[in-house]
């Protein structure tokens, strides 16, 4: 289909043998909270990371301060091989962000805010890449609808497409399953495999653990801000105990080492409370 060899065919901006994203000792503490404690992680381009945890972990924190929206308070963020901190706006130009409930202009058409995409980031020669995403999403037909017109899955689309028109070399995407139907599941699913292809690295973030299980190379599971794995699904199952004979699932993964974390965070507070121990360190061993 021209469509989707058209949309498939961009290459990030990401020169060989960089990483689409390196997090090294991330930490983010406000007045009477530490939400991120000494996380570390990275993302190769091509590569798919599932960010999973509880309500509360820390996830979309780490979003946003990777996307630049918040100050990290210590640690370093580089996105396609630029420092957030250092070089922001070259950091911020290779990097997507998708919330979970992404903003639109409501009196912005489908095709107008997708132009304010393209002059905010001085695209050239865009207008057939977001043809063909609007295409794929079966947007087309809405292409001048105001989008508060639209419905709450196709404010989603609408988001993502924003992001892949600029063709970044790191996307992230809090909950992107949200409001879509079964068809447009099976399309953003697609989409993500698609941008991966082409190059990006991306991070998605879901509570759908059954639909991430087949989209992500890696995963990373968090828990009250701290890092408690990162690697393959495999090493995952073996590390938590779980059966590698395929029965079991990414589902079975999460409770485990989550439930695993809130364990061993229990007997750290009881220990803390003990004079002989040497607890004072709370926010620097993010890698459990």
């Amino acid at each position: 289909m021209s469509d989707e060899s058209t949309a498939a065919t961009h290459v990030p901006m990401t020169s060989s043998g960089t990483l689409a994203l390196d997090v090294n000792g991330l930490v983010k503490s406000y007045a009477t909270l530490t939400a991120v404690r000494g996380l570390g992680f990275s993302v190769k381009p091509g590569q798919v990371l599932a960010m999973v945890g509880p309500n509360g972990a820390g996830k979309t924190t780490t979003m946003r301060c990777i996307a630049g929206i918040l100050p990290a308070t210590r640690g370093t963020i580089a996105v396609g091989g630029f420092d957030l901190e250092k070089q922001p706006v070259e950091a911020k130009r290779r990097v997507a962000y998708v919330p979970d409930d992404p903003k639109l202009f409501d009196n912005l058409t489908v095709w107008e805010h997708l132009e304010f995409i393209a002059a905010a980031y001085e695209l050239k020669q865009w207008q057939p890449i977001a043809d063909s995403w609007l295409e794929r999403f079966e947007l087309t037909p809405k292409r001048d609808t105001p989008t508060s017109e639209l419905s709450r899955g196709m404010r989603q689309k609408i988001a993502v497409i924003a992001a892949y028109v600029r063709e970044p070399a790191f996307i992230m995407l809090d909950e992107p399953m949200t409001g879509l139907d079964p068809r447009g599941i099976r399309t953003m699913k697609d989409s993500i495999r698609e941008r991966s292809r082409a190059g990006a690295g991306v991070m998605l973030s879901s509570h759908l653990l059954a639909l991430v299980e087949d989209l992500c190379d890696a995963l990373l599971i968090m828990h009250k801000g701290q890092l408690v794995f990162f690697g393959t699904v495999m090493e995952a199952r073996e590390r938590f105990g779980v059966s590698q004979t395929g029965d079991s699932s990414l589902e079975d993964v999460f409770f485990r080492a989550t439930e695993g974390a809130a364990n061993a965070t229990a007997i750290a507070s009881v220990d803390v409370l003990t004079p002989a121990s040497d607890a004072t360190n709370t926010t620097g061993g993010g890698n459990a």
